[in-house]
C-alpha cells in the first residue's frame, strides 16, 4: 500500500485538517470519514459517511478510537494520532 497525504476540511466541525498518509479523522473533534475498510490508509471503502468516535482506550502507552459509521454501521478502531484531542480522548475513555 502506498501512502498518499490527503488533506481535507471535517465535515463536522471545519477544521482543515493536515493528512499523513493514514489519517482518517479530525484531531479536534475526532470525527471520522470511512474510507478505509481493514487498516488505515488502505482507502478501500465506498462508503464515505461519517465515522463517529464512540469511545476511546488507553494501552500501551497510546490511546485507540473506536469508530462506527453514520451511514452503514461499519465498526473500527484506529490509533490516535499524537495531536488528537487529549481532553476529549479522555472523556471517550469514560464510556
Amino acid at each position: 500500500m502506498k501512502k498518499v497525504v490527503e488533506d481535507f476540511i471535517c465535515e463536522v466541525c471545519g477544521e482543515k485538517v493536515i493528512g499523513s498518509g493514514t489519517t482518517d479523522h479530525c484531531p479536534i473533534c475526532l470525527w471520522g470519514k470511512h474510507v478505509d475498510e481493514e487498516i488505515p490508509g488502505d482507502r478501500l471503502s465506498h462508503c464515505r459517511g461519517l465515522m463517529r468516535p464512540i469511545r476511546s482506550e488507553y494501552g500501551s502507552e497510546k490511546f485507540r478510537i473506536y469508530f462506527k459509521c453514520e451511514s452503514c454501521n461499519h465498526d473500527f478502531w484506529v490509533d490516535a494520532a499524537k495531536n488528537d484531542n487529549k481532553e476529549l480522548l479522555i472523556e471517550l475513555s469514560k464510556y
